[in-house]
C-alpha cells in the first residue's frame, strides 16, 4: 500500500528533519497563546478548532485570535481529539490503468483540499484479495472509497456494511443504498456499436473485459441491447481482459470473425489489438474499425488515433469524494450512528461521449448496406423480425416493441418500446439504466396495485427507508402483440397484470398507432390502454417520505441522456412549472450531440404531470398522484397519451398554436384535444 495525498504530520517539512523545521515549530503560536489572547479555556480553543457547536462571539473570539497569531493547529493533536485519522482509503483493482490512476487524482485532489491523506491499496485484478485489502484499510482511515470491486455481489454486500462511511465508483450494488459513482456502460456500447451500424458495419465483435468486472457486465448489456435493435447484424463477444497483452493476443480470434468492427473493453486492450493487426499487415480502418473505451491520454497518438468512448475518469474521483465527505461530515455533527438522508437514488452516473478519430471508418463493403437505414418519410409499419416488432417510417427504424419476459423479478417485468428514434435517428429512451434499473424506455408501470408493485426496485418504507419488497408483480403479453392486418402501423398487444403469486389483477387491451407528420417534420404514436379489473382493487401511488415529495406511474418515458433539456407546459416553462402540472400537454426539448428533438406529450385526461429534468430526464402523466384510484370488478380505467417525436428545437409558442392541432388532428378517432 502507498499514501498519496497530504504528506502526514510526521512527513510535513515543519515536523520534518532539519534544525530550521524544528526552530520555526518551536517559534510557533500554541493553543495556549490562543486561549489566553481570547480569554478563553484551552478547551474552548479545540472545539472551535474542530468545528464543535461553540457560542458564536466566543468562536469569532477564537478565530479572530488564531489568524493575529498566524496559529496552526497539530494535525496529529487534531485527529486524537477528534478520534479521526484525516485520511480517506482507496481500493482499486490495478493501478497501471490510467482510468484508475485518474479516478484516484480525483479523490486526492478532493481530499487534498479538505485536509485529507490518501491511503491506497491496490488487488491485482484478483478478488480474492478484496475483502482483505478492506479490512487492513479501513482499519487506518475515516472512511473508504471502493473503486471498480471485483467481488460478487453477496460479498461486496457484507464488505460495505462493515465499511462506513464508504462509496462505490464504477459499481453499483442493487437495490442498495450505498451511495455510487458511476456512467451507464450500457449506453455509452450502444452509442459505440450504433455508430458503426451509420457506418455500415453489419458484424461487430465485442472483446469482453475481465469475467469479474461490473463495468464489462454494463458493457455486454449494452451489447445485447443493440444487437436487438438491429436486425440482420452479426454480434459476436470474445473474451479477452483488460491488458495491452490482452488485447495483442485476442487480434487471430477476431480476424477468424470476419467482423468488420470491433469494440474493445478498454482502451489498453485496443492498443494491444491496433499493435498486432498492424504486424499482420491488417488495415485500420480499411478492413477493420476499432473503437476503445475511456479515451484515456494516449487514446489520440495511437496509430490510428483511436475512436473512443470518453468517460469522465477524474470526475468520477471528485465525486466519490464529494459523496464520501458528505458521509464523513455528517457523521461528525451528528454522531457515528446518524446516517446522511439518502436521495431517492444512491447512484450518481457522469455522462460519457463518443470521440471520433482515425481507427473507425464505412464498412469495406457497403453494397449489401441494410437499406432500412436510409432515412425517408415514408408511412409508418410494423414488423416482426428475428428479435420482436419494429416500427419504421418508410424504411428507418423509429422504435421497437419489448415484450420483457427476460427482466428480473424486482424489476417488475413488462412490455415497453425501446430503442425510440427521432426521424433524424436521435435516440429518445433508455432501459435498464444503471441509475434505476427498472424504468424500462417508454412503458405503463403503476407503482401499487392491492400491494403488489408494477413498478420495480425499492419502495419507500416508514422507518425503513428504501427497501426492496418480495412484491413485485408481471405484466405478460398474453398471445403476443400482433399487426394490425388493415393498417400496418397499429399494434395491438392483450396484456394480463399478474401479481407475486400469479393471482390476475388486471386485463389491458393496448393499442399502438403511429403516423408520419407531413413534410417529413416527424412522426406521430398514440399509446391506448384500457385495464380492466379483475376483482376490486385500488390503485395507488408511490409512498412519500416528504409532504412534497412527487407522485409517478401509468405511462412513463424515460429519456436517454442529453446535453440539454428545457421543458414547457401551459402552466409555464421549467421542471418546477411542470412538475404536478395539469396542462394538457407538455413538451420537451433535447439536445444530444449538438442536434435538437423536441417532443410533444398530450394526455387525454387532466392527470398531473410527473416530469424531471435533473440528474435524468422523464415525463409522464401520474395516476393516483392526489388520491388513490378505486375500480369494481370488471371496471375499467383508460388511460392514452399522445407524442409527436419532431426533429428541430421547437418553441412553447410554436407548440400550443401549430403542434397541439396536429396531435388532435393525427388521431382525431382517438385522441381529445
Amino acid at each position: 500500500m502507498t499514501n498519496h495525498g497530504s504528506p502526514t504530520p510526521a512527513e510535513s517539512p515543519a515536523a520534518g528533519t532539519g534544525r530550521r523545521g524544528r526552530e520555526q515549530s518551536a517559534a510557533g503560536a500554541t493553543i495556549s497563546d490562543v486561549a489566553a489572547a481570547a480569554s478563553v479555556s484551552r478547551a474552548t480553543v479545540s472545539r472551535v478548532m474542530n468545528g464543535r457547536k461553540v457560542d458564536p462571539e466566543l468562536a469569532e473570539r477564537v478565530r479572530q485570535a488564531a489568524a493575529e497569531l498566524d496559529y496552526r493547529p497539530s494535525a496529529m493533536a487534531r485527529s486524537l481529539s477528534l478520534g479521526r485519522t484525516q485520511a480517506v482509503g482507496v481500493v482499486v483493482p490495478d493501478l497501471t490503468n490510467p482510468m484508475f490512476q485518474e479516478v484516484l487524482r480525483g479523490i486526492a485532489a478532493g481530499a487534498d483540499a479538505e485536509g485529507y491523506g490518501v491511503v491506497v491499496a491496490e488487488t491485482a485484478e484478483r478478488p480474492e484479495r478484496e475483502a482483505r485489502a478492506v479490512r487492513s484499510t479501513r482499519s487506518r482511515v475515516d472512511a473508504l472509497v471502493m473503486v471498480a470491486p471485483r467481488m460478487t455481489d453477496d460479498e461486496l454486500a457484507a464488505a460495505v456494511a462493515a465499511t462506513q462511511p464508504v462509496v462505490l465508483v464504477n459499481r453499483t450494488l442493487p437495490e442498495s443504498s450505498v451511495p455510487a459513482v458511476s456512467v451507464d456502460y450500457a449506453e455509452a456500447m450502444y452509442d459505440a456499436v450504433e455508430h458503426l451500424m451509420t457506418l455500415g458495419h453489419r458484424s461487430v465483435v465485442y472483446l469482453a473485459g475481465p469475467a469479474a468486472s461490473s463495468s464489462n457486465a454494463e458493457r455486454y448489456a449494452g451489447f445485447e441491447t443493440a444487437q436487438a435493435s438491429f436486425g440482420g447484424v452479426s454480434f459476436i463477444s470474445v473474451p479477452c481482459g483488460a491488458t495491452i497483452a490482452d488485447g495483442y493476443a485476442a487480434a487471430e480470434a477476431v480476424l477468424a470473425t470476419r467482423a468488420t468492427a470491433v469494440v474493445a473493453y478498454n482502451d489498453l486492450v485496443a492498443f494491444g489489438l491496433l499493435g498486432r493487426l498492424d504486424e499482420l499487415g491488417v488495415s485500420v480502418p480499411g478492413e477493420v474499425s476499432v473503437v476503445g473505451f475511456d479515451d484515456i491520454d494516449l487514446a489520440r497518438f495511437a496509430k490510428p488515433p483511436l475512436t473512443t468512448v470518453a468517460v469522465p475518469r477524474t470526475q468520477l474521483g471528485e465525486r466519490a469524494w464529494k459523496r464520501l465527505h458528505e458521509q464523513i461530515s455528517t457523521t461528525a455533527v451528528h454522531g457515528d450512528d446518524a446516517g446522511p438522508a439518502l436521495p431517492d437514488s444512491s447512484t450518481d452516473l457522469l455522462r460519457t461521449h463518443l470521440v471520433l478519430r482515425e481507427s473507425t471508418g464505412p464498412a469495406p463493403d457497403l453494397a449489401d448496406r441494410d437499406q432500412d437505414q436510409t432515412r425517408s418519410a415514408g408511412p409508418t409499419a410494423w414488423r416482426s423480425d428475428v428479435v420482436g416488432n419494429v416500427l419504421t417510417a418508410g424504411g428507418v427504424r423509429i422504435a421497437r416493441y419489448v415484450t420483457g419476459e427476460a427482466m428480473r423479478p424486482e424489476h417488475s417485468p413488462r412490455p415497453y418500446l425501446h430503442p425510440v428514434r427521432a426521424l433524424s435517428g436521435a435516440r429518445l429512451t433508455s432501459a435498464h439504466p444503471a441509475d434505476r434499473r427498472h424504468l424500462h424506455g417508454l412503458s405503463l408501470g403503476l407503482p401499487d396495485v392491492n400491494g403488489t408493485s408494477f413498478w420495480g426496485g425499492r419502495t419507500w418504507v416508514q422507518g425503513e427507508g428504501m427497501t426492496l419488497l418480495p412484491n413485485h408483480g408481471r405484466e405478460v403479453s398474453r398471445r403476443g402483440p400482433s399487426v394490425d392486418a388493415a393498417d400496418p402501423g397499429v399494434l395491438r398487444d392483450e396484456v394480463d397484470w399478474l401479481a407475486s403469486d400469479g393471482t390476475p389483477l388486471l386485463a389491458e387491451t393496448r393499442q399502438l398507432r403511429s403516423r408520419t407528420l407531413a413534410g417529413g417534420a416527424g412522426w406521430a404514436l398514440r399509446w391506448s390502454s384500457a385495464l380492466v379489473a379483475q376483482r376490486d382493487l385500488t390503485i395507488a401511488g408511490p409512498p412519500r417520505p416528504r409532504p412534497n415529495a412527487a407522485g409517478y406511474g401509468g405511462l412513463y418515458w424515460r429519456f436517454a441522456p442529453v446535453e440539454e433539456c428545457t421543458v414547457a407546459s401551459a402552466d409555464g416553462v421549467g421542471a418546477a412549472a411542470c412538475l404536478g402540472s395539469r396542462s394538457p400537454w407538455l413538451s420537451l426539448a433535447l439536445r444530444t450531440a449538438g442536434s435538437w428533438t423536441t417532443v410533444v406529450l398530450v394526455q387525454d385526461g387532466g392527470e398531473r404531470w410527473f416530469v424531471r429534468t435533473e440528474p435524468y430526464v422523464a415525463a409522464g402523466p401520474a395516476v393516483a398522484w392526489d388520491a388513490p384510484v378505486r375500480l369494481a370488478a370488471r371496471e375499467s380505467l383508460d388511460l392514452g397519451l399522445t407524442a409527436l417525436v419532431l426533429d428541430g428545437l421547437h418553441t412553447p409558442a410554436a407548440v400550443v398554436e401549430r403542434w397541439l392541432p396536429l396531435a388532435a388532428e393525427t388521431f382525431a378517432t382517438e385522441a381529445s384535444r
